[in-house]
């Protein structure tokens, strides 16, 4: 079962709220007076992992609670549990085990965000918004607070705790939170693997019509753009010369490694091999024939 793991806090304060929820106790909540957390990043997909979740929680029931918060007109709000929610419901239950805790809105999004990025898949634009999300409680929580290093007189870096907590380096934190500022449709084709990460870096720092124009331009020449393509096209942006025309031209260019590479469509040589065959076992027949072709080619010339 994928479920979102529920863990604790590593600051002070959230140290002292993952104690204190061995004194909780779970309550049956019923799953219509609970909603989800405001703009809540990550996606809750009818995908083939549901699936599995929704046969485990059939067989066995929910077997970590959710955690929730109250909230003044008597519902409660999920800080984590979102995808077991739903599957509960989609297999008709009507109520979840769940743990509620009183928290205020910046420790229940960092929880919120952290039981989540703890799962297998995420998709870059979930851990874009994931990071935005945590940085600014973060950042909440150390001006209210004022989190500083007095010994060295550096102000708390939200990035760089993110990146400690994460793995991740302070400047790849950076950079994901850069997504946050691609137009939807871009932030799709970087999901869906039609633009590469670091290209879409780049193409963040565009205004949202350059972005369009993006959009517009890879339609016209069925090209996505490389890392030095959308670096020309952010410079383009700086100088203000970012038009639909230049896009289109750059995007039309040949790109390096495209002149030396052929392909084939699979259906297009499938019909000469037996259905059993692999992609592998036919690349290497492949190269098999073209080899007695050389050597043919070469037999030929020498008489």
């Amino acid at each position: 079962m994928n479920m979102e793991p529920d863990i604790g806090m590593h600051s002070g304060s959230a140290s002292a709220e993952a104690g204190n929820s061995l004194l909780e106790q779970i309550q049956s909540i019923p799953i219509p007076k609970m909603v989800p957390f405001k703009d809540h990043p990550f996606k809750v997909l009818d995908d083939e992992s549901m699936l599995r979740t929704m046969e485990s929680i059939s067989q066995f029931g929910i077997l970590s609670p959710l955690i929730v918060r109250p909230l003044e007109d008597g519902r409660y709000q999920i800080v984590s549990g979102h995808r077991r929610a739903y599957a509960a419901a989609l297999v008709g239950l009507t109520e979840v085990p769940a743990i509620v805790r009183q928290m205020d809105d910046d420790l229940a999004t960092i929880l919120m965000v952290d039981s989540n990025l703890q799962r297998e898949n995420i998709l870059p634009s979930e851990r874009a918004f994931a990071y935005k999300m945590k940085a600014e409680a973060l950042k909440h929580q150390g001006e209210r607070t004022d989190i500083t290093s007095s010994q060295i007189g550096t102000k708390f870096r939200t990035d760089e705790q993110i990146a400690q907590q994460t793995g991740e380096s302070r400047n790849q934190v950076q950079r994901y939170i850069r997504l946050t500022h691609l137009i939807p449709d871009l932030l799709d084709m970087v999901d869906n693997k039609q633009i590469s990460f670091n290209p879409a870096v780049e193409l963040s720092f565009l205004t949202q019509k350059e972005q369009r124009y993006v959009v517009i331009a890879m339609e016209a020449t069925q090209a996505a753009p490389s890392l030095s393509q959308a670096q020309r096209m952010k410079k383009l942006s700086q100088d203000g010369g970012c038009s639909l025309e230049a896009m289109r031209d750059i995007l039309a260019e040949v790109k390096k490694g495209e002149l030396e590479r052929v392909a084939f469509k699979s259906e297009q040589l499938r019909k000469y091999f037996p259905k059993s065959y692999t992609p592998a076992q036919m690349s290497h027949v492949i190269i098999k024939l073209l080899e007695q072709w050389q050597r043919k080619r070469q037999q030929q010339q020498e008489r």
